[in-house]
């Protein structure tokens, strides 16, 4: 008979597939984006089209999570993700490099190249957390969120520090022979990660099962769609998502343009707020783990606190005291990776429940949000400072108009934590219902 629930080493597992994913998708935003910008001298915007390639692509998060629910095996898309998106990352260096010699043949490839990342990362990120979600019991699911999302960090961080060592003395030929290795690297560990925990343990909730019928992918989505804590869910994700990339493209100038501070010091601003997420995110997984109840709180007290701290550095005499800004970005930080575990972990606790077989639609919509609410955030947070400068003449206005934004879309958000609720938190007959 197998073992309900994973162990704490096949969490680890699965974690390092989503080290793996953040690996391979951070030399798209980090090294492919300087070449291109920086080396090869072409437009900023171009660089920026590709990375919404990407983001476009995850509209098709339902369609994957539909196809992994039809009778399919989950560890199948999440091999087959990461094998696209690492083909489609070794392609856009091979496309990066023809940029050189043909314009137009090497922009067409990285076109390409970033369908199959967006694709890969859709497909294989969306059948991970469904995963995760069917194989880890209850008490364990923030602690899961947590050291997945950690596992993430962590391969952002190893990947641009292998990268950065291994790409001197530059050439476009040895970032080819990098970003290759690197991909090749992680799409085996991911491999070995993954393989057998489908197979060796069993699932945890009744409702996470295939959907062996098949049903037609619109008919699917419209089950979904009309279950009220998946739509609450979905534009909670969409709102607080959305306020979190306001600031994505906008921490760092800000502390250029109105602190005064060296590139160095506004990379080591931003250096900060990752630590408090970091540390965020590892509180919230810790505490989350008791009951269901805290990870609520923890969304709703994540989204409340980022509005406050948002506040703070609005209100704070910039001018005259850098270190209260310093200690308020670290805050802020700290707020998101609080709110970004609470609301993983009850995400997982919420797509086992309402229509059964639908868990792979349902995390699809849901991932398909967040990716576009935050794609489209970071966007609009630049071009937002650009336009409160040109109105107001002034860039402290014009950076505290997109933090005061950004507060009030957190406290939103806020609010409509408050209504979400899981089948143990709803009346008996109420929830045999929702999971019927």
């Amino acid at each position: 008979m197998r073992p309900p629930g994973l162990s704490w080493t096949g969490i680890f597992r699965l974690g390092a597939v989503q080290m793996c994913l953040g690996a391979i998708f951070v030399l798209m935003t980090s090294i492919i984006n300087r070449v291109i910008v920086v080396e090869l001298a072409l437009p900023a915007a171009f660089a920026g089209g590709l990375l919404a390639v990407h983001y476009a692509m995850q509209m098709l998060r339902p369609h994957f999570g539909h196809g992994s629910d039809s009778g399919g095996r989950r560890t199948t898309w999440i091999i087959g993700g990461m094998f696209v998106l690492a083909v489609g990352a070794t392609l856009s260096a091979v496309g990066t490099v023809m940029m050189s010699v043909s314009a137009p043949l090497g922009m067409t490839i990285a076109v390409f190249a970033f369908v199959l990342v967006g694709s890969g990362v859709g497909a294989g990120g969306t059948s991970l957390l469904v995963l995760v979600a069917a194989k880890v019991v209850p008490k364990r699911r923030a602690a899961a969120a947590c050291i997945t999302w950690s596992c993430m960090i962590f391969g952002f961080v190893v990947a641009t520090e292998v990268a950065s060592r291994l790409l001197e003395p530059f050439s476009t030929v040895r970032m080819l022979a990098v970003i290759g290795g690197i991909c090749a690297v992680a799409f085996v560990v991911s491999v070995a990660a993954v393989w057998g925990i489908e197979d060796n343990n069993a699932d945890v909730v009744e409702s996470a099962t295939y959907d062996t019928g098949k049903t037609p992918f619109m008919v699917a989505l419209k089950q979904v769609m009309v279950e009220p804590q998946t739509r609450i869910f979905g534009l909670f994700i969409a709102l607080s998502m959305f306020a979190y990339g306001l600031q994505e493209l906008v921490l760092e100038p800000f502390g250029g343009a109105v602190l005064g501070m060296t590139p160095a010091e506004s990379t080591s601003l931003t250096g900060k707020q990752n630590m408090g997420v970091l540390l965020g995110m590892i509180a919230m997984g810790i505490i989350g783990s008791r009951n269901i109840r805290t990870l609520r709180t923890g969304v709703a007290g994540g989204c409340l606190a980022s509005a406050l701290c948002l506040v703070a550095l609005v209100l704070t005499p910039t001018q005259l005291a850098i270190t209260p800004v310093v200690a308020t970005v670290f805050a802020l930080g700290f707020a998101n990776g609080v709110f970004a575990v609470a609301a993983v972990g009850n995400m997982m606790h919420l797509v086992g429940q309402g229509t059964a077989g639908r868990e792979g639609i349902r995390m699809g919509v849901w991932g398909s949000a967040q990716a576009i609410a935050m794609g489209a955030g970071s966007v609009v947070g630049a071009v937002m400072v650009d336009a409160a400068r040109w109105i107001a003449d002034d860039t402290m206005i014009a950076y505290a108009s997109v933090f005061s934004i950004q507060a009030g879309l957190f406290f939103i958000a806020a609010l409509l934590a408050l209504g979400i609720r899981t089948t143990d938190e709803l009346p008996r007959e109420h929830a045999a219902v929702t999971t019927g």
